[in-house]
């Protein structure tokens, strides 16, 4: 792992879904660029003294061939000279989202990926519940017929006051346009809402109309978005995103609308979809409940009533790239339902839609494309 030490909220994220599914040992870290900090964290972690670093491009040099991945769990900045140098070494990458903080380091990362040949995952986590992959099934088999509308959004109310100004130290990062990118709630929790919307509609947006505002005095990037969305094929779309939204939480929430039938999914209420059809009333369904498909199946730990959610989400995508990683080194052809995991395409398109969305904003909410 390269970050994730001591004082860090993702990473422990990270550890803990890499371990639900026994598919992951925890065997070296480069957990801090404070020596000290790193060396602290690794042996709160069972981390061998000779595998703790305070530098991870030594670490990569000094892993290659020991190591099968590699966990980039750092601010925004870090993780396209982390992920290279990684790649270089010949090691696979699970990489925390947004790919980058800008579209040129994005673009270098791509080059560098395809130079290597190793498997790159993007932790897009939402991806992983079962029942949005079971939308993402209803979609594509033609259950709502064509797709007319998709509306998605992501309120937090975390970043409703200047708490940066704290020396918070995930308040810090995220509003540092050096560390985080241009983005900052646009970046943050944007890009999971518009990579939930492509990845359950099937479909790409083509052009976006964005309207930033930082309503908190003196901030540097965006804490609240409200953007337009036309997807290839005529199908319209809107995308809240904030962290200004006082009394919400993680309220992420999906609507897809098609011509016969809809869904809804609420991220703080994961175990049900609700199904409309045309003339009929509405239909709940329940994660490990009758009527689901495979990909919902394949991601399904637990039975019915036995609530599942954000750490299984994230567990998903890490036990995906596992059995990817296991396939590939046995010559042989993952199942398709683990090749779900997001990577190196949906990770330039949500840097695509962060550039597009702030020169939206800045031609005062003028249509762009991707």
């Amino acid at each position: 792992m390269v970050g994730g030490g001591e004082e860090a909220f993702i990473g422990a994220v990270h550890r803990m879904a890499a371990r639900l599914d026994d598919r992951y040992e925890l065997v070296a870290g480069a957990l801090s660029s404070d020596p000290a900090r790193a060396h602290a964290s690794a042996v709160r972690l069972h981390i061998a003294p000779d595998r703790s670093y305070a530098d991870f491009r030594i670490m990569a040099q000094a892993e290659a061939g020991r190591l099968d991945v590699v966990s980039i769990v750092t601010p925004n900045h870090v993780h396209a000279p982390a992920a290279m140098a990684f790649l270089d070494a010949g090691i696979h990458v699970i990489c925390d989202k947004p790919l980058t903080h800008t579209m040129a380091a994005a673009e270098e990362l791509a080059a560098s990926v395809a130079r290597s040949g190793c498997l790159f995952g993007l932790t897009h986590n939402y991806t992983g519940y079962p029942m949005v992959r079971q939308a993402r099934e209803m979609v594509a088999a033609g259950a709502l017929g064509a797709i007319r509308v998709v509306q998605v959004e992501y309120p937090q109310g975390w970043l409703a006051t200047d708490l940066e100004a704290s020396g918070q130290k995930q308040a810090s990062w995220r509003t540092d346009p050096a560390r985080s990118g241009a983005g900052g709630a646009l970046g943050d929790i944007g890009t999971h809402a518009f990579n939930l919307a492509e990845f359950v509609s099937g479909l790409q947006v083509e052009t976006l109309a964005a309207d930033l505002s930082s309503f908190v005095a003196g901030r540097r990037v965006d804490d609240n978005a409200h953007i337009m969305l036309r997807f290839a094929g005529g199908a319209k779309g809107m995308l809240f995103a904030s962290q200004v939204a006082v009394g919400c939480d993680n309220a992420l929430k999906l609507r897809v609308f098609g011509e016969t039938g809809s869904l809804a999914w609420r991220q703080e209420i994961p175990e049900t979809l609700t199904f409309g059809q045309l003339g009929h009333a509405p239909l709940v369904l329940s994660r490990g409940g009758p009527g689901l498909g495979a990909a919902a199946a394949h991601a399904t730990r637990l039975p019915g009533g036995h609530p599942e959610g954000y750490l299984e989400g994230f567990a998903q995508i890490y036990s995906d790239f596992a059995e990817q990683i296991q396939a590939r080194a046995e010559g042989r052809v993952a199942d398709p339902s683990c090749l779900l995991v997001p990577g190196i395409a949906e990770g330039l398109r949500g840097m695509r839609f962060i550039g597009a969305a702030v020169r939206s904003s800045q031609a005062n909410a003028g249509w762009m494309g991707l």
